[in-house]
């Protein structure tokens, strides 16, 4: 028995070491290389660094997406017979959604810090600025919505609106920077610097490349021999960038049809962002009241004094509302928001299955003569574009006919603005369609419940701006889509 105890007991010890030199070099030790066997974060060895297990960290105001796969599209009569959002099935990856709409209060400090850095820089501000005059209408007395609706302490917390498609891209690139510059202050990596101005701006990209020249903070980071060292992207600190959400990801998002699965078993399709087909709270609490904020027929905005039905004549607060599976507020009705891509009609035709998105631009930063990466005045990194696939395979290059043009010769020598140039002499046409057009979706208040469905989709030039068009940010999620 004894000698049995003894040969068990050495199994034991036999199975334990051999786990822990499986450890040694398993996903999750980190301590030495399975593929060399030399140990990380050894300076004797040179001090290549390796973390172990890593888990996205959620961003300030965002929520979790699940990524999966759905029937995007049409679910509805195409009452406007455009035939431009024909149903297709498609995969998108978890990434993260704003809880909310960007609201003015949220925009009010965007402009607030750019006053701050770029004081003498007026045009820089105004570029900036939302377009208040989107509330001026011919026929209407909304001029106190041109003084009030942006500023007045009493609209803080209701969408920002008058912003353009790219002015919301700049809000995106801006709050990337200050939640990631917060995070560097956080750790002690920097300090805070309320003086920086001109070239010497934190952005992400700068401080990455060695440019941005903030001052040590009392925590610094440190290589195996335990020299400071500048926070790298490998270290996983510092988060991906706030960006618009993809006409996919928007879409998927809306609908949440987490909540109507059972394994992968789709129980019940949606037309809303909710169940049913209905507009009005069938919930014992809440039964009668409006799911969202949008126009009841002609005319009623709100509904009658001492019954508004959703108790909003204009917008309402960011979050108002029932939240959709997701946790989403206001995905139908309120304001319509932006997403990323380009629009298209044949959308539905040229689609990629996974991550679908129309309006990849490839670019990289510009260099000087010695090889040193360029700022522009604002301390940002300069892009230059190298792919512009907007119009990828549109099959639509006859768009502009002009008589007498060899345009199967042609067609392979034909940029975009041959293709959606708007002719202005005989015998020419257009699509009226051009890479500066992007797609927004989610109905408004003054929209009527048919554009209250995710699925369907309308288009502005991304320069413009009117009175019911807001956004939200999305972010991308890296590594597993809901983890191990």
């Amino acid at each position: 028995m004894m000698k049995f105890k003894a040969i068990l007991f050495l199994g034991l010890a036999v199975l334990v070491a051999s786990c822990g030199m499986l450890g040694k070099g398993g996903k999750g030790g980190n301590k030495a290389s399975s593929k060399t066997g030399w140990e990380y974060n050894n300076p004797d060895n040179g001090g290549f660094q390796a973390d172990g297990d890593f888990n996205q960290v959620t961003g300030p105001g965002l929520t979790f997406i699940e990524g999966g796969t759905f029937t995007m599209g049409r679910v509805e009569q195409d009452v406007m017979y455009d035939w431009n959002n024909m149903p297709r099935r498609v995969t998108v990856a978890s990434f993260y959604m704003d809880e909310t709409e960007v609201s003015n209060l949220d925009y009010r400090e965007y402009i607030f810090w750019l006053n701050r850095v770029y004081p003498e820089n007026k045009e820089k501000i105004e570029q900036a600025l939302p377009d208040t005059l989107v509330w001026r209408k011919e026929l209407a007395y909304n001029e106190p919505y041109i003084q009030n609706y942006f500023r007045h302490p009493a609209y803080s917390d209701y969408p920002v609106v008058g912003v353009s498609w790219e002015q919301a891209e700049a809000y995106c690139k801006w709050r990337t920077d200050r939640v990631n510059e917060k995070i560097l202050v956080d750790r002690g990596v920097l300090q805070h610097d309320n003086t920086q101005g001109g070239q010497n701006v934190f952005t992400s990209n700068t401080y990455l490349a060695g440019l941005y020249q903030g001052t040590e903070g009392e925590d610094p980071i440190e290589d195996a021999a335990g020299n400071p060292r500048r926070l790298k992207w490998e270290d996983g600190a510092l988060l991906p960038s706030y960006r618009l959400p993809t006409e996919a990801e928007w879409e998927y998002a809306a609908y949440g049809l987490i909540g109507n699965t059972e394994g992968e078993l789709l129980t019940e399709r949606k037309l809303y962002p909710w169940n049913g087909s209905y507009l009005r709270d069938d919930s014992k609490k809440d039964r009668g009241q409006m799911m969202a904020n949008f126009v009841r027929g002609r005319g009623d905005m709100m509904g009658m004094a001492g019954a508004l039905n959703d108790n909003a004549d204009i917008t309402a607060p960011v979050n108002s509302y029932n939240p959709n599976d997701f946790g989403l507020y206001c995905m139908a009705g309120n304001v319509n928001e932006w997403v990323a891509d380009v629009y298209r009609p044949l959308n539905q035709q040229d689609v990629e299955e996974f991550q679908p998105f129309r309006g990849t631009v490839y670019t990289e930063y510009k260099r000087d003569g010695d090889g040193n990466l360029i700022r522009n005045e604002f301390g940002e990194l300069i892009a230059d574009t190298i792919a512009d696939y907007r119009n990828y395979e549109d099959g639509d290059y006859r768009s502009q006919i002009i008589e007498g043009l060899d345009w199967e010769a042609m067609k392979d020598q034909l940029s975009t603005e041959d293709m959606y140039i708007k002719g202005e002499e005989s015998g020419e046409f257009t699509s009226l369609i051009s890479d500066n057009v992007r797609v927004y979706k989610g109905g408004s208040w003054k929209d009527r419940p048919y554009w209250l469905i995710p699925g369907t989709r309308r288009y502005l030039e991304q320069d413009k701006a009117t009175n019911d068009l807001g956004f939200r940010c999305a972010m991308t999620r890296v590594g597993s889509p809901k983890g191990f």
